[in-house]
């Protein structure tokens, strides 16, 4: 997908008060109300809330075309409250969403709301394109930040019910276009039903041509009518939630990731570990950099780590005990034109500040608080986190038995098991051959009183971090194929020659010789991408694997994509991006056998 930078709406109020929209020339919602035309239009000609009940403990989907102000959503949120299923999924499409102190002031309107538009406004994504997934519990919220003619063929969900509220087909006639309305027959759970506020002859036609019934019925506030429509077909009993009993092998990152979001969704999960203790492998090192990645063609690579670092900074800072900091992380240009192209991302992709900023060496240096060579990205919301303590964190309250080596698969009663046991994986499933091999590397620790006083995480070919404890690291070697678990004096030289590209001088004083270090083992993928997925879903056999170097930033979206997966719901990422992590996808390229920089 082409990268298009998202527009925000623009905060504007028409001559009766009521939100309004310039750029199309129309209102967010009727003047007679917004809450009582969400209620009447979207809920009540979906047939909702009774429809509900005969969902009972299972979960209802919902995609609504245009999220607006949040209105809709809302009241379908607090409807929900009294309903007796077990999630709600409610994705929606925005191709111009508010800044969020416009959201505020513009939820200051519905006091009634003030509680769930809170919650809301905690969670609002930056305006990054892609989609965001947002949990409040029972209630999971998609935002699909784009426009809805390309990001509709890439959602994988099946709906039960569509909200269609985008602005007035004859403004904005894309949102009303056959493209959009055979998207819609696509996503479609048999028995849909739709409302919408238009009811344009044309429109009825259009959908008619999909398969869907519509019907006129009597509208809300000074429109005499609205539409309805539903997809015929037999009655197909309403789904409910089966509680199963999930086992995962590795409880690394990846295992006590997806563990975790499991355990959330109501299942039954027993994580397996063969060494004594959790994150024992690469989850062990002291700290990892949190921070994503972009690339001039947003390439598969960057969406997937930015989509990462987006979920994983809303979850992970949720966890009361998961030990981390949000210094911010200087990333230097390698070079001159490295540090071009930085400065090109950042001006081409509009991003926001929030997110990523390209700041001068001088301004780097500030930052750094330490003479710099070139200047480069400055992330302020990233940061550096201790893994063992957000496994830790993952596990909480999930049954861990430790010291038990698997050897064959058939020996674990479980209805599904997930393979997250790093480069330990492919001996397992031979069959499957994984293309994941083993990376070592080795972090070195500098006694914090060793080096001048730094605050930050810089990184540039390697990272250093600040003091952690007394210790900070520096780093990270890696060797494909390399099982040696001994420290090098060679990895400690390779690690202080990166520290004094990145910060020249800071290491001066230091002796390779007198370092200690951590050797870990990282599961690498022939293509950078990790392997997430089902194996055989008909055995079900489920993986998430093949990290790498970006383990704590691909952890929570390839958790959620997985668990997601097997649970049978919409998933929090576009299909090209399922495609490019999936374990059988081709095309996969082979890791040089030499060194390759951990970033």
């Amino acid at each position: 997908m082409t990268y298009v930078p998202i527009v925000p709406a623009e905060l504007a109020l028409d001559g009766n008060g009521i939100p309004y929209a310039p750029a199309y020339g129309d209102c967010y919602h009727s003047a007679s109300g917004g809450l009582e035309q969400a209620r009447h239009v979207f809920l009540a000609g979906n047939g909702l809330p009774a429809r509900w009940q005969q969902f009972h403990d299972g979960d209802f989907v919902i995609l609504e075309t245009g999220f607006g102000l949040g209105l809709n959503f809302l009241c379908t949120w607090q409807a929900w409250k009294s309903a007796p299923g077990h999630r709600l999924h409610y994705v929606a499409v925005e191709k111009h969403p508010f800044l969020l102190d416009d959201l505020k002031r513009l939820h200051e309107r519905w006091p009634e709301l003030a509680p769930l538009a809170k919650r809301l406004q905690e969670q609002w994504p930056l305006l990054l394109p892609g989609l965001h997934r947002l949990d409040f519990g029972d209630v999971a919220l998609t935002l699909c930040y784009g426009d809805v003619q390309e990001l509709l063929p890439q959602l994988t969900l099946a709906a039960d019910a569509f909200f269609l509220d985008g602005f007035a087909p004859v403004r904005n006639p894309e949102m009303w276009s056959d493209e959009v309305f055979a998207a819609l027959r696509r996503l479609a759970a048999p028995n849909a039903t739709l409302a919408s506020w238009s009811v344009l002859d044309d429109m009825l036609f259009r959908l008619s041509r999909q398969g869907f019934r519509p019907e006129k019925r009597p509208g809300f506030g000074t429109k005499r009518y609205m539409l309805t429509a539903s997809l015929p077909g037999a009655a197909s009993p309403a789904p409910s939630f089966r509680k199963r009993r999930i086992a995962v092998i590795g409880a690394g990152i990846a295992g006590a990731s997806v563990a975790h979001a499991l355990h959330r969704r109501g299942h039954e999960v027993l994580v397996i570990e063969a060494a004594d203790a959790p994150a024992q492998g690469a989850s062990g090192n002291r700290a990892g950099v949190f921070r994503p990645l972009p690339s001039l063609d947003d390439s598969r690579l960057a969406r997937l780590l930015r989509a990462g670092f987006l979920l994983g900074r809303r979850q992970f800072a949720a966890l009361p005990d998961a030990r981390m900091s949000w210094t911010g992380v200087l990333h230097l240009g390698r070079d001159a034109q490295h540090e071009a192209t930085q400065r090109r991302i950042v001006a081409e992709h509009a991003l926001p500040a929030d997110f990523c900023r390209f700041v001068a060496r001088e301004e780097a240096a500030a930052l750094a608080g330490w003479p710099v060579e070139t200047g480069g990205w400055w992330f302020p919301q990233a940061g550096w986190i201790d893994p063992p303590s957000l496994v830790r964190a993952l596990l909480a309250g999930i049954e861990v038995r430790c010291g038990q080596r698997i050897d064959r698969l058939d020996a674990i009663d479980a209805d599904d098991i997930v393979l997250a046991n790093g480069i330990g994986a492919p001996a397992l499933v031979p069959k499957f051959k994984l293309p994941i091999r083993p990376g070592r590397g080795l972090v070195s620790h500098i006694p914090e009183a060793a080096t001048p006083p730094f605050d930050i995480v810089v990184t540039r070919l390697g990272y250093v971090m600040p003091a952690i404890d007394g210790i900070r690291c520096a780093g990270a070697t890696m060797m494909a194929d390399d099982l040696d678990p001994a420290p090098r004096l060679a990895d400690h030289v390779e690690n202080l020659h990166r520290l004094d590209m990145a910060l020249p001088g800071f290491g001066r004083n230091l002796d390779p010789a007198q370092l200690d270090g951590r050797v870990s083992f990282r599961p690498m993928s022939s293509d950078r991408l990790p392997l997430v997925g089902p194996l055989s879903a008909s055995e079900g056999l489920w993986i998430i694997d093949g990290f790498g170097a970006r383990g704590l930033v691909f952890a929570a979206i390839c958790a959620e994509l997985l668990a997601s997966q097997l649970c049978g719901e919409p998933l929090p990422l576009e299909s090209d991006l399922v495609a490019a992590v999936a374990p059988a996808r081709p095309g996969r390229r082979s890791i040089p056998r030499s060194r390759q920089p951990a970033q």
